[in-house]
Formats: C-alpha cells, sequence, structure tokens
C-alpha cells in the first residue's frame, strides 16, 4: 500500500472507514500525524508537538527509541509469530525480565494483549483460586473495556455496559482533596478509608469475595496518589479475609510513577499485578498478569480456563525486551522520579500559584494531573461530572489552546493530565508549562470564586 502523503488523504480515509472508541463518530475531527520521535510528534504540515499525553499514557521510554525499533525488526525478520502452545525465547526472556522487577513470590507471567484482557484474566484467576465469585472495586477507576473489566470500572464509561456480568461490588478509595469521608488530613485519609473498606466487605460477606481490584494510582480518574499506609493497610485486609489484592498497574506501571512498579512507593506486595502500556511503551499490543506462587500452584494440575491466540506474541515480547533493557541500561525510571520531583512538580505548583482555577496539583514521576475547579473555597469542579457539549466547553477550550501551543495533553472530567514520555527532559518540560501558562490564562476566566 503506498504511504499517504497529506493530512486530507489521512483524514478522508480515516473518517470513511475508520471508527473510533468512546466517540460520537459525526464530530470527530483526529489530528493526522505523521512521524514521531522522544517526546515529540508531527503533523503533514511539520507542526511540532510535545506529547505530553504520551498517546494514552503508555510511550514511557518515547517515541521510535532505536533499540526497540531494532528488536522489533530483528525479530520480524527471524520469526514473525508463534502460537502460544509453543516455548519462543523473546516470550520466555519478557517474563523473566517482568518478574525481575516484581516483589519476591511473583515469578510466573500469563500474556495477553493488552490491560483490558489482562484484567479480565486476573479476575478469572483470582476467581478460580478463591472458589469465590465477588469482585470490590473502586469508583474512581478504569479497567478496560472487556465485560469484567468495565464492570469493574467506577467511571461513567461502565453505566451503558453494566448489564450481565454479576458479582461486582465498588467502594470509595482515598481522595483527600474530594473526601468523601469528610477527613482533613492525609492520616484521617487513610484510616478511615480502610475503615469503609472493612465494612464494604464486612456487608458484602468475606468468604464470597474474591479479590480487590484497585490501581495503584487510578490514572484517568485524576493521578491519586494513595496516602502513605493505605495499601499496606490494602494488603493487611485481604490477608485477613484470605481475599486476593490485584494491583491494576497497566498506566502506573515500567516507570511512570518512578518506579518500576507503583506499589514500590508504598513497600507493599500484590498477588497479581497486572501491566500493559508501559511495559514496551505501546510499540506492539502487550500486557499481561504477574502471578504469585500461590495462584500459579492452583492451575499446575488443572487447567487455567483462558486463553488467546496472540498471548506473548514475539513481535510484542522482542519490544518488551529491548524496552525494559534499555531504560535500565539508560537510568529512565530514575530520570523519571527525579525529573518528577525536581521539574515538573515545582512547575506545575507555580502555575497552581499563578492560576486560581487549579484547585490541586497531583503526581508523582511523569504522571499528574491539574484539578481545575470554579471555586477554590467550595472546590466546585470547573465542569460537572461526565460533562458533555457546552457544560464542557472550558476543558475543550483547555485542550484546543494547549494544542495551539504546541503541546498534546489529555483531559478527563475537569482534570488536565500532563503525562509525558518518561525520557523528557527539562527544557521540554519547561517549554510546555510555558505553553500550559498561557493556555490556564485563556479559562482563568471561567474561575468564580474569590
Amino acid at each position: 500500500m503506498t504511504a499517504l502523503e497529506s493530512a486530507a488523504d489521512v483524514l478522508h480515509l480515516d473518517r470513511a472507514h475508520v471508527f473510533h472508541s468512546w466517540s460520537a463518530q459525526r464530530s470527530l475531527h483526529p489530528l493526522p500525524l505523521a512521524g514521531a520521535e522522544g517526546s515529540t510528534v508531527w503533523d503533514y504540515e511539520g507542526h511540532r508537538y510535545l506529547d505530553f499525553s504520551s498517546q494514552l499514557v503508555y510511550t514511557n521510554i518515547g517515541h521510535q527509541h532505536p533499540k526497540v525499533v531494532a528488536a522489533i525488526q530483528e525479530q520480524a525478520g527471524r520469526l514473525c509469530t508463534v502460537a502460544p502452545q509453543f516455548a519462543s525465547d523473546v516470550r520466555g526472556q519478557a517474563a523473566a525480565l517482568i518478574a525481575s522487577h516484581a516483589p519476591a513470590g511473583l515469578e510466573h507471567v500469563y500474556f495477553t494483549t493488552g490491560g483490558a484482557e489482562a484484567n479480565e484474566n486476573a479476575i478469572r484467576m483470582a476467581r478460580a483460586h478463591t472458589g469465590r465469585r465477588k469482585i470490590v472495586s473502586a469508583y474512581r477507576s478504569y479497567h478496560g473495556n472487556t465485560s469484567a473489566a468495565i464492570i469493574a470500572t467506577g467511571d461513567p464509561r461502565r453505566w451503558a455496559n453494566d448489564v450481565g456480568v454479576a458479582g461486582h461490588v465498588h467502594c470509595f478509595g482515598p481522595f483527600l482533596y474530594r473526601s468523601p469521608f469528610w477527613s482533613t488530613t492525609e492520616e484521617e485519609e487513610c484510616e478511615r478509608a480502610l475503615t469503609h473498606l472493612r465494612q464494604v466487605i464486612e456487608f458484602e460477606g468475606p468468604a464470597t469475595i474474591a479479590a480487590v481490584l484497585f490501581e495503584t494510582i487510578p490514572g484517568t480518574a485524576g493521578v491519586l496518589v494513595p496516602p502513605a499506609g493505605y495499601l499496606r493497610g490494602v494488603r493487611a485486609l485481604c490477608d485477613e479475609y484470605g481475599i486476593l489484592w490485584i494491583a491494576d498497574e497497566v498506566m502506573a506501571g515500567f516507570g511512570r510513577a518512578g518506579e518500576w512498579f507503583a506499589f514500590d512507593h508504598w513497600d507493599a506486595a500484590p498477588d497479581l499485578i497486572v501491566f500493559a502500556k508501559g511495559v514496551n511503551s505501546g510499540y506492539v499490543p502487550l500486557g499481561g498478569v504477574v502471578l504469585s506462587d500461590a495462584v500459579y500452584e492452583s492451575f499446575l494440575d488443572r487447567p487455567f480456563p483462558g486463553g488467546s491466540t496472540y498471548s506473548g506474541h514475539p513481535l510484542a515480547c522482542a519490544a518488551a525486551v529491548a524496552c525494559m533493557e534499555a531504560m535500565a541500561e539508560e537510568g529512565v525510571v530514575e530520570h523519571a522520579r527525579s525529573i518528577g520531583a525536581e521539574v515538573i512538580g515545582p512547575g506545575l505548583r507555580r502555575l497552581a500559584e499563578a492560576h486560581p482555577v487549579v484547585g490541586e496539583v497531583r503526581g508523582l514521576g511523569v504522571f499528574w494531573a491539574l484539578d481545575l475547579v470554579r471555586d477554590r473555597a467550595t472546590r466546585e469542579p470547573l465542569v460537572p461530572y461526565n460533562a458533555a457539549g457546552e457544560a464542557n466547553a472550558p476543558m475543550v477550550e483547555l485542550l484546543a489552546a494547549c494544542r495551539q501551543r504546541g503541546v498534546l495533553a489529555i483531559a478527563s472530567h475537569n482534570r488536565l493530565h500532563l503525562v509525558p514520555p518518561c525520557v523528557v527532559t527539562a527544557g521540554e518540560v519547561e517549554t510546555a508549562l510555558g505553553a500550559v501558562d498561557e493556555a490556564l490564562g485563556q479559562i482563568d476566566r471561567h474561575y468564580a470564586g474569590r
């Protein structure tokens, strides 16, 4: 097929034949991208953009990393595909590398093609291992678009899909800025969120609950960094009641939060780790589940009731091996941690001081969100929950203003998410923050407080 050479041709073909996810199709006008490198993408007219979306929060090692591209090319020239029933060198190497970054006692990896499928299978593993049916997850969460994963999700994308899958219970996780527990300190929020989780478990019946499924740092829900002690408390509750803890690290893992896995910040180990996105920076679709020894041993003498044609696809695994090796060699995880603490975080807090519309800054590593408000005193969100149309106009305007100034960001409800690749430079951060500063100035007029 001949490569298209103009944005008009690309857009015409897209609108004529591509059906886009989570979207009303008529109003779509996607930006045609022609190329990318590092933290930058460009369109067919040569306009360059700092990719502070990391596409969908997955290009952790940046675009077109030469070692990852070369690994895919080498694997394609040697052996393009291997079905799951055969052994593959790169599949084994990828599993070993992933397990090397997991806590002790999590040694085996089940591969999928993405995060939703990984969550789906983690839920299936938990139910088979425990003989229980219920899954507890948070309202402020997103776990994917497959049947059990979308029911476990807490955000409005669940609503239209909330049929046909029983055994899911939702709870409130910690979120001090909009605390459902009337907390005034992180310590109170931690204690009360754990008390709430205990009550949910007790009222649902501990013997009916297979697992709690939590994003370590809820991402789409607003980069909700948990208070110190919360995850250790979750671990303790699970141990007390014989419940598994599934850590959804799809978005937060592989350097995004400044650690290989985000839960490493809090010295707490789950029973199942769900991963995708950053494991190979999305160069070829890959996800999976890391199993604890206890869960793995459940299937030594009985078959696991699941599978996928493309489980551990060699092109995806080759990309994962190269990505993890390059991240280790180049200190990418450490860089993400330091640039978040020393450049991104302080820079965003300066923006909050300059713009009253910024109610709170949250984040770690290269994983940040601005909570935008109409009134700092009341913390009224800049736009209503699940706003659409005219009600969501300030956020649409903000994204457009960022893009006009050469920065691609993500909006989710009343939040602006700034999530660059882990390899972003200090200079690129300063350039992007300057653009965001100007864009926020454009929407400051929506602020109604004093």
